[in-house]
């Protein structure tokens, strides 16, 4: 009697576990025998979606329009500065109507009557009559009532370091926003990746612990039978039912885990968050390589975009020094001024006028000013020096660090592979004496808890060593295609 109620019980946990695995797809949890022989649908491989949504990625992640949008913005600010080369041309008309203002006067009545007096006597006697009367002091307004200036001027400079100067630093920063963009492009490709693996380990995840849950519904359904036929005692009902609920919260925290990482990657894809993902096969994937560090290390310093980033700010700090030294300098430049003026609108010969002038422009002391701004540059220029060193280094730590986990992930892979294999053994070993009645159902239990630890824990190295895989391709900087 007791041997068929063992091979019933196992004959029916068996049955559930193959219909939780049609469910989970490729992944069966502890019954992976029973789901090896199940139709598993199509699926591309784990690089063929990364393409797929790191391109997506590319064009529609905001940060990275930001990042477009700021380069456009350097390459305008670059083209105004070139544009200081040429000349500029203006138009400027003013009319003016003005009414009261500063009244002048000129005293040739005070000049000129005493004169004119004297005259006058001189010819009285003479016996003449008078001919000089007096006169008075013209008065005029020094603002004219109607006025109108209307000018074109040019300017051209002929002479002016700081010009450039200034094209030379527009130039570096505009390069620097070009690889600082290249830069965060590499890390969307990172984070893509990373957060797709994410996902794929947590549904993976969810799949085991969801068969091995339907396993344990199972099972608890038939303890509860055999207790109350009186075959078995409550305390393997209750194990039974406590072993469910355990598992019933490990599913929660699972499925919880991988709608956070469905979430963040549709973050990054600008899609809506609970937007669904496809499912992808990591079959062939885990390939090991053996790789030199040195060599990784050169690679990243002449590969890595924020290497070339960090370049472009130390030639736009080189330029700051040379516009603080220009600024010292004096500048030339070239006025051509043409045009009319007077009460009225009037154009032609005798009404036009035009001027062409030579400008210098020296500052000849300014209190220290344009002296304490070409120091400050310097230092700046050496501070960033240092800083390039630093970060030389900076790159060498990471590609080792990333490294050193990928080479820890390939060797937990094979530890993960090993325990895996034996938790199936174990499993099958313990089906069959469970099928013979040799062990207790709690034996039978602690097999299959030890079985779905194992999966889940293969299940996460493996996802753990693509990522880590793709955290040393950007800290090479080659990441993935």
């Amino acid at each position: 009697m007791r041997n068929r109620t063992s091979r019933l019980c196992v004959a029916l946990l068996m049955t559930a576990a193959g219909s939780a695995g049609a469910a989970a797809g490729s992944i069966a949890g502890p019954t992976l025998e029973a789901a090896a022989t199940l139709p598993v649908p199509a699926e591309r491989t784990v690089a063929e979606m990364l393409d797929a949504y790191v391109a997506e990625a590319l064009r529609s992640n905001l940060a990275l329009q930001a990042a477009g949008l700021e380069v456009e913005r350097s390459q305008a600010l670059l083209d105004a500065a070139r544009a200081r080369f040429f000349p500029e041309a203006n138009l400027s008309a003013r009319y003016t109507r003005a009414e009261g203002g500063r009244e002048v006067s000129l005293p040739l009545g005070a000049a000129f009557n005493p004169v004119y007096a004297t005259l006058n006597e001189l010819l009285l006697a003479d016996g003449k009559a008078p001919r000089f009367g007096s006169i008075e002091d013209p008065r005029f307004l020094l603002q004219r009532e109607r006025e109108q200036d209307s000018r074109i001027s040019l300017r051209q400079p002929l002479f002016a370091p700081a010009i450039p100067a200034a094209v030379r630093a527009q130039r570096a920063v505009m390069e620097a926003t070009s690889y600082a963009r290249l830069a965060l492009e590499q890390r969307l490709r990172r984070d893509v990746a990373v957060g797709y693996l994410d996902w794929l380990r947590a549904s993976r995840s969810s799949d085991i612990v969801a068969a091995s849950r339907a396993l344990l519904q199972e099972n608890l359904r038939i303890n509860e039978s055999l207790f109350r036929n009186g075959t078995i005692t409550e305390d393997q009902v209750l194990r039974a039912r406590a072993e469910l609920l355990t598992v019933e919260q490990q599913l929660t925290e699972t499925r919880q885990l991988r709608d956070q990482a469905r979430s963040y990657l549709n973050f990054l894809l600008n899609r809506p968050l609970d937007m669904t993902l496809d499912d992808a096969t990591i079959d062939g994937e885990l390939a090991r390589a053996s790789i030199d560090l040195e060599q990784l290390r050169s690679l990243a310093l002449t590969q890595r975009p924020d290497v070339g980033q960090f370049e472009g700010n130390v030639k736009a700090v080189e330029s700051r020094v040379a516009i603080a030294r220009a600024a010292r300098l004096p500048s030339l430049g070239l006025a051509v001024d043409g045009g009319t003026q007077g009460e009225k609108y009037e154009f032609g010969r005798g009404r036009n006028y035009a001027t062409v002038s030579l400008l210098l422009n020296w500052t000849l002391f300014d209190g220290g000013a344009r002296r304490a701004e070409e120091r400050e540059a310097k230092l700046a220029l050496r501070q960033i020096e240092t800083q390039r060193v630093q970060l030389a280094q900076q790159i060498a730590l990471e590609v080792q660090q990333a490294l050193d986990r990928l080479q820890t992930s390939e060797a937990s892979l094979n530890v993960a592979e090993a325990r895996a294999a034996a938790a199936r053994a174990a499993f099958r070993i313990a089906g069959r004496k469970r099928d013979e009645g040799v062990i207790s159902q709690v034996e039978f239990l602690d097999a299959r808890t030890s079985l779905t630890a194992a999966e889940l824990n293969l299940n996460a190295v493996r996802f753990e060593l693509l990522a880590r895989q793709a955290d040393l391709d950007y800290a090479t900087g080659a990441p993935r295609s």
